[in-house]
C-alpha cells in the first residue's frame, strides 16, 4: 500500500489539498486500491513563525525513508518575506531526494482557455525541467554588499550527470507515450560551456531513440515560436532556470496556473506532486482558489503508481468540470472551491 505524505502548505494549500484528497479516496475506493494518506500540515508558515522550525532532519528521513510520494498544496506566506520555510521544505526535498525531474504536463482542456487565436484544441506540451542544477544550487556569492562596488556572482552548475539522465527521462516518456517529438531549450550561443554540454549530450542520447524527432531552440527564440506556433512540439527538456521560465509559458497559453499540475521525481526512488500556482495569500479563505491543478495532481500521482485508469477518470471529471463551466470564478464559473471538488466527486462517483 503506497504511503502518502500530505502536506497542505500555507493559504490556499489547505483548500485546494483537501478537494485533491477527497478525490484521491474516491478513485481508490473505486477502483479496489489503497492508499495510507499521512497528514504532514505541521509543515508550513504557522509552524516556522510560532517555533522557528521549518522541517527537521527526522522528517526528511521520515519522508525518504517511510513515504512513497509527497502531495504538496502550496508554500508562501507574506508573514514570512524570505520565504525560509518555502525553501528548507520545498527546495530541501528537491534536493535531498534528488528529484532530479521536474514534469510539467500542460494540456489545452478547452480552446476558450487559450490566449491565442485559433489555438489547436488537441495541443499538448510535456516539459522536463532539470531540478537540482543549473542557477538554483545557491552558488555564487557577493562582495562589497550594499555599496556602489558591490559585485555579485550566481554561479550556472551543470554536470553530465545531472544532464544526462534528465534528457534522457525526456527522450524515454517521448518513446513510450508515442510523441514524435524532443525538444532541447537552451541559450547555448552565449553560454558556451554550459550550453555546450547539454547539446553535446542531447545529441547523443537522441541517437539512442532513432524513431523520434529532435531539434533545439535558444530559449529566447522559444518563448516567441511557443506563442506563435505552439501545436509545433510535444516533449521540451531544458535547464533548471530556462525549463522555469517556459513551462510556466506553456501553462499559460493551455489554461493558465490555476490549472496545471507538476510532479518532482526521481524515477523509480521519490516523487513529489503540486499544483504550480502557489498559496495565493490574497484570495486564501474566501473559498473561491481554483482545485483543479492539485486534483490534477492526482491524476498524475494515480498515473505515476501505475493506476493509469483511475488516472484518466481524473482528468476527464476535470476537463467535463472546465468544459461544462462548472469551475471557480477565475474560469467564469459560479462554484467555491469545495463546490468544484464536490461536483467532480459526484460524477466520479456517478460514472
Amino acid at each position: 500500500m503506497p504511503r502518502i505524505a500530505l502536506v497542505p502548505g500555507d493559504g490556499i494549500g489547505t483548500e485546494v489539498l483537501r478537494e485533491a484528497r477527497r478525490v484521491l479516496e474516491v478513485v481508490a475506493g473505486a477502483s479496489g486500491s489503497s492508499y495510507d494518506l499521512v497528514d504532514w500540515s505541521h509543515l508550513g508558515a504557522e509552524r516556522y513563525l510560532s517555533e522557528g522550525v521549518t522541517i527537521t532532519d527526522e522528517e526528511f528521513r521520515s519522508l525518504a525513508d517511510e513515504h512513497d510520494a509527497v502531495l504538496l498544496g502550496a508554500l508562501g506566506d507574506p508573514r514570512v518575506p524570505g520565504n525560509e520555510h518555502a525553501k528548507d521544505i520545498l527546495l530541501g526535498l528537491r534536493f535531498r531526494l534528488d528529484l532530479y525531474v521536474n514534469f510539467r504536463p500542460c494540456t489545452l482542456i478547452a480552446p476558450a482557455l487559450c490566449p491565442l487565436k485559433d489555438a489547436d484544441p488537441s495541443l499538448r506540451l510535456e516539459i522536463f525541467r532539470e531540478n537540482t542544477e543549473g542557477e538554483y544550487t545557491g552558488i555564487g556569492g557577493s562582495f562589497k554588499t550594499g555599496t556602489p562596488d558591490e559585485i555579485a556572482i550566481e554561479e550556472n552548475l551543470a554536470t553530465r550527470k545531472g544532464v544526462e539522465r534528465l534528457v534522457r527521462a525526456g527522450f524515454e516518456y517521448a518513446r513510450a507515450r508515442g510523441r514524435p517529438r524532443v525538444t532541447l531549450v537552451d541559450k547555448a550561443n552565449a553560454m558556451r560551456h554550459v550550453g555546450g554540454l547539454w547539446r553535446r549530450v542531447f545529441h547523443e542520447v537522441g541517437e539512442e531513440f532513432p524513431g523520434i524527432e529532435r531539434d533545439a531552440m535558444y530559449v529566447d527564440a522559444m518563448a516567441m515560436d511557443l506563442v506563435r506556433r505552439p501545436e509545433r512540439y510535444s516533449v521540451i527538456v531544458a535547464p533548471n532556470l530556462f525549463g522555469d521560465i517556459v513551462s510556466d509559458l506553456a501553462a499559460e497559453i493551455t489554461g493558465g496556473l490555476g490549472l496545471a499540475p507538476s510532479a518532482n521525481l526521481h524515477p523509480g526512488q521519490h516523487a513529489l506532486f503540486e499544483p504550480v500556482h502557489g498559496s495565493a495569500p490574497d484570495i486564501a479563505g474566501t473559498g473561491t482558489a481554483n482545485p483543479l491543478g492539485a486534483i490534477r495532481c492526482v491524476g498524475l500521482m494515480l498515473d505515476h503508481f501505475g493506476n493509469a485508469a483511475g488516472a484518466e477518470r481524473v482528468n476527464e471529471a476535470a476537463v467535463a468540470s472546465v468544459r461544462e463551466g462548472r469551475t471557480t470564478p477565475d474560469l467564469g464559473g459560479e462554484l467555491s472551491t469545495a463546490g468544484v471538488g464536490d461536483w467532480i466527486v459526484e460524477r466520479l462517483e456517478g460514472a
